[in-house]
């Protein structure tokens, strides 16, 4: 918890982002290369704790090389259904943190996991050309109601 936030804040961000990181099955993720940002979807999955986040890439896609030059990311996952109300009701939260690839019986739990979340995306995972990439959260930043902004920081 922030020391910004006081306790029932932080219980209503974290309420926010279980039910975001339940109902959302896509995010945006941010890399960057040489300081220039650059933003993908991705499909993901989130452990119970809120500390990883998975997601599947091509290894010959610009993300990829981004993610080998510069492993720290960010990625929003959001509710906003592209209504003019989304600004004021939409809820948002970005995880900061890094990113690695997975290898050996790691991959192979994490690929049954993110499979178990996304069966349409079995043959993809499988396959020896897509990497799974573990994102290990610091810390969350939940924004609702427009501007109430509570930050959530993760102990290892």
């Amino acid at each position: 918890m922030s020391p910004r936030a006081d306790r029932s804040d932080a219980h209503e961000a974290e309420r926010v982002l279980r039910a975001l990181l339940a109902e959302r099955h896509v995010g945006v993720l941010a890399t960057q290369s040489g300081g220039q940002p650059y933003a993908s979807l991705v499909a993901f999955v989130a452990d119970d704790e809120m500390r990883h986040l998975l997601f599947a890439t091509p290894r010959p896609t610009r993300k990829f090389a981004n993610l080998e030059a510069e492993p720290r990311v960010a990625m929003l996952i959001d509710s906003r259904g592209n209504e003019p109300e989304d600004l004021h009701r939409a809820a948002g939260a970005t995880a900061v943190g890094s990113a690695r690839e997975l290898t050996g019986e790691e991959r192979a739990r994490a690929a049954e996991r993110f499979r178990a979340r996304h069966p349409h995306m079995a043959e993809f995972v499988a396959s020896p050309s897509t990497a799974l990439i573990c994102v290990s959260v610091d810390t969350w930043f939940v924004v609702r109601r427009f501007q109430t902004v509570t930050e959530l920081h993760l102990c290892p």
